[in-house]
């Protein structure tokens, strides 16, 4: 077991790789609890912990943080277009006007490193491909519990909605360059954890069809904890706790 010290040494150690010379803001108790609890455990990459964190922070509106972990993610190894595809992604549960102020920090921080932000050609695929690719998609992760609750093709009062859902969320967003598939499914354990949606529930058992293995995604929700809070990530963890148990 590590001591507080031992967790010190290894936050700073972190803290400096992520951030350079850069004030601590919270001291050795952001060294001990965040960049050494949190940020040096196993179970999770260190660039798929990256990737919660701007989902967390993204889809809470934590945006002066946000930017200033954009920056460490490029730094990272992270792509321009990564960290703008986990943005974009978080517009399906936090709403797209999140999306836009986010990306808009984004923006920032690469346009003060000439860094061009990425772009896309528009797309002509029909809506019936967005759905008949969503339903495919959606089956792939959820298997039968894709078609339970609010998900229920029979009924009309969520069918106002989900099938929107299915269209934009699972046929386009999910298929947009620059996550795989695994990486989506991360950025969405965190995003609802961090919102403190139910949803946390279905995709923490979802991760695992499309290759995350247990320890990651108890590690995805872990990583929120310093972002948007111990509590939700608790309740995720609970949540969980008989599927993942």
């Amino acid at each position: 077991m590590s001591t507080r010290g031992e967790l010190r040494r290894r936050g700073e150690e972190m803290r400096l790789k992520l951030f350079g010379e850069q004030p601590a803001p919270l001291g050795t108790l952001g060294d001990e609890a965040v960049y050494g609890a949190i940020w040096c455990r196993p179970g999770l990459a260190l660039e798929d912990r990256m990737l919660c964190t701007l989902a967390a922070l993204a889809a809470v509106q934590r945006l002066p943080q946000l930017a200033r972990y954009i920056g460490a993610a490029l730094d990272l190894g992270l792509t321009p277009r990564a960290v703008t595809e986990v943005i974009i992604q978080i517009g399906i549960y936090a709403g797209f006007s999140a999306s836009e102020e986010a990306l808009e920090v984004a923006k920032g921080v690469l346009g003060r490193r000439n860094i061009a932000m990425p772009t896309d050609a528009p797309s002509n695929e029909t809506l019936d491909a967005l759905s008949f690719r969503g339903r495919e998609l959606l089956q792939k992760l959820h298997g039968a519990r894709g078609t339970q609750g609010y998900a229920d093709p029979g009924n009309a009062v969520t069918g106002a909605l989900y099938p929107l859902a299915i269209q934009y969320g699972y046929g386009a967003i999910w298929y947009r360059p620059g996550l795989e598939v695994r990486q989506r499914a991360l950025v969405a354990v965190a995003a609802f954890t961090a919102l403190k949606l139910d949803q946390v529930r279905k995709f923490g058992q979802s991760a695992l069809n499309v290759g995350l293995s247990r320890t990651e995604v108890i590690e995805a929700i872990v990583q929120t904890a310093p972002y948007s809070g111990f509590a939700p990530a608790l309740n995720a963890l609970g949540a969980l706790s008989e599927a993942l148990g």
